[in-house]
C-alpha cells in the first residue's frame, strides 16, 4: 500500500470511528432511555419525563441513527395516545428554541402528499398583505419531489437565524424560510432525517412535526390543508376525520386555534412537480397570467380565505366591520388581495428581504434542458392522475436536489385525449436520469385513462 492510499485508509477508518462512537454506538447511552424505547415498541404508554429524555438526547445528538430509527418506528408499530403526542409536542417544543411575536400570529400546512400542489408562496403574501403576521417555518421535502423550502430556495435564501427572521417579519409581515435553519425542535429535523429514506412519515409524527414547529414559531391562528385519496398520504376520510381530531386536541392544548380542512384529491392541483416548475405556477398564480393552473389558485384561495376568517376572530371590532361591509368574508378579501396585485408585491418584498431578486418572473424559471414528451397512444379522456408514481418519476429525475427537474402535466383528469396528445413532460438537469426516469415509466404509470 503506497503512503497516499495508507493515507486514505486511515482517513475513511477515523471517519469510521467517528460515526460509529459519536452517534449510534456512543457508549455513553443512558441505559433506562434504551430500555424505554424498548418499552414503547412492545406498545407501552411513556411518561412526559421519559418522552423528554428520548428528545433531548435526539435533539443533541446522542442517540444515534439506530436507536433514533427504532424510536420514530415505535410509532408506526404501536400509535401513540393522545397523552403521549402532547408530551412528544411539547417535549420538541422544550428541547429546542422558541420565537414570539405579538398579537395574532397566522399560519397555514398542509400535511403533504401531493406533490404539485404549492399553495404556500400564494397564501403567505396574501395574508401578509391583509397586515397579519405570517411567519411561515417550512419543511424540505420527505415525501415529495419537493417540499415548500425546496421551492421558495429557487426564488430567495430560505436559511436565516432568529434575529434574521424577526428582522424580516417586521419588514414585511412574512417570510417563508427552512425551519431546519433554526434550532426549531431539532429533534424533529432529525426524526425527519432518518425517516427519509423509507418515503414514509406516519400520521402521529405528522402530528407532532406540525404543530411542534407552529407553536415553536408562535404561530396562534393556524389552517391545516388535510388531502386525502388513494394516492397520498391520508387514504381515506375515515383516518383524515380522526387525524382532524388529534390535530384539534393539541391545539386545545397548546391554546391556539386552528381549521382543519380535509379534501379528496385525484391530482395535483398544479400542473408542474419539482422545484422549479412547482414555484412558476405558484408565481403564474400572483402574476395572474392568463395560462396560470386555476385550480391552484381555487385551492390557495381557499386556504387564504379561511386563514383570514381564523385570524378576524381575535381582530378588533373595527377591521371586522370593514371586511365584512367591503368583501364579505375572508374568501373574498383574500381574492381581492390577489386580483389586484397586492399579493404579488408582497411576495416581491419577502423575496428582497430573503436576499433574492424581487424582479424574477414566472417566465424566468425555466426547467432543466433534457425533455422528454410523452405521448397517448390511444383515445380517451384522463380519469386519474397517480401522485405517488409522479412523486417516484420525479424523484428519478433529479427532484428535489436538482431543482430545474421534475414533471410539467399537459393534461389533467377530465381532459380527452386523441391519439399523439403530449399528457406530460419530463425534465431533468441529467440526460442520464432522463433515460432512467423514461425507462422507468411503464413501471411507475402516471396517467390513467
Amino acid at each position: 500500500m503506497d503512503q497516499y492510499s495508507f493515507l486514505l485508509y486511515l482517513e475513511s477508518d477515523k471517519k469510521f470511528l467517528q460515526r460509529r462512537y459519536t452517534n449510534d454506538q456512543k457508549p455513553m447511552i443512558n441505559p433506562e432511555i434504551r430500555e424505554d424505547i424498548q418499552r414503547k415498541l412492545a406498545g407501552k404508554e411513556l411518561t412526559y419525563p421519559e418522552i423528554y429524555a428520548i428528545m433531548d438526547e435526539i435533539a443533541n445528538g446522542r442517540l444515534g441513527d439506530v436507536l433514533t430509527a427504532y424510536f420514530a418506528a415505535s410509532g408506526y408499530a404501536h400509535s401513540f395516545s393522545d397523552e403521549e403526542l402532547y408530551f412528544l409536542t411539547k417535549a420538541m417544543i422544550e428541547t429546542g428554541d422558541t420565537l414570539e411575536f405579538k398579537g395574532i400570529v397566522a399560519d397555514k400546512h398542509s400535511i403533504g402528499g401531493v406533490p404539485g400542489t404549492r399553495t404556500t408562496l400564494i397564501v403567505v403574501p396574501i395574508v401578509a398583505s391583509a397586515g397579519f403576521l405570517i411567519p411561515k417555518s417550512s419543511s424540505r421535502a420527505i415525501t415529495t419531489p419537493g417540499g415548500t423550502a425546496d421551492d421558495m430556495e429557487t426564488l430567495a435564501n430560505v436559511t436565516f437565524n432568529k434575529e434574521e427572521i424577526y428582522r424580516i417579519v417586521k419588514k414585511t409581515n412574512g417570510c417563508i424560510v427552512w425551519g431546519g435553519g433554526v434550532d426549531i425542535a431539532p429533534a424533529d429535523d432529525e426524526l425527519i432525517r432518518v425517516e427519509k429514506p423509507l418515503m414514509h412519515e406516519g400520521f402521529d409524527k405528522i402530528l407532532v412535526s406540525i404543530m411542534a414547529k407552529k407553536v415553536a414559531f408562535g404561530s396562534n391562528h393556524i389552517v391545516i390543508d388535510l388531502p386525502y385519496g388513494p394516492h397520498v398520504k391520508v387514504k381515506n376520510i375515515h383516518d383524515a376525520k380522526i387525524i382532524k381530531e388529534k390535530f384539534e386536541f393539541l391545539a386545545r392544548k397548546f391554546s391556539v386555534k386552528i381549521e382543519v380542512i380535509e379534501h379528496k384529491v385525484e391530482e395535483p392541483v398544479g400542473r408542474g412537480i419539482g422545484p422549479t416548475l412547482e414555484t412558476k405556477d405558484a408565481l403564474l398564480v400572483l402574476e395572474q397570467d392568463e395560462e396560470r393552473p386555476l385550480d391552484l389558485e381555487k385551492r390557495a384561495l381557499k386556504l387564504a380565505g379561511n386563514l383570514l376568517d381564523l385570524c378576524l376572530t381575535s381582530a378588533g371590532k373595527s377591521l371586522n366591520k370593514e371586511v365584512k361591509e367591503k368583501f364579505g368574508n375572508g374568501n373574498k378579501w383574500a381574492e381581492d388581495i390577489l386580483k389586484s396585485g397586492q399579493a404579488l408585491l408582497k411576495m416581491k418584498e419577502i423575496i428582497q428581504a430573503q436576499n433574492g431578486d424581487p424582479e424574477i418572473k414566472s417566465v424566468d424559471l425555466l426547467p432543466g434542458k433534457f425533455s422528454y414528451q410523452v405521448k397517448t397512444k390511444k383515445k380517451g379522456t384522463i380519469k386519474n392522475i397517480n401522485s405517488k408514481n409522479a412523486t417516484l418519476i420525479a424523484k428519478i429525475l433529479g427532484a428535489p436536489h436538482e431543482k430545474k427537474s421534475g414533471i410539467f402535466l399537459d393534461k389533467k383528469v377530465g381532459d380527452q385525449c386523441i391519439i399523439g396528445d403530449t399528457v406530460y413532460t419530463l425534465y431533468s438537469e441529467s440526460e442520464y436520469k432522463l433515460k432512467e426516469a423514461k425507462d422507468s415509466m411503464d413501471n411507475f404509470p402516471i396517467i390513467e385513462f
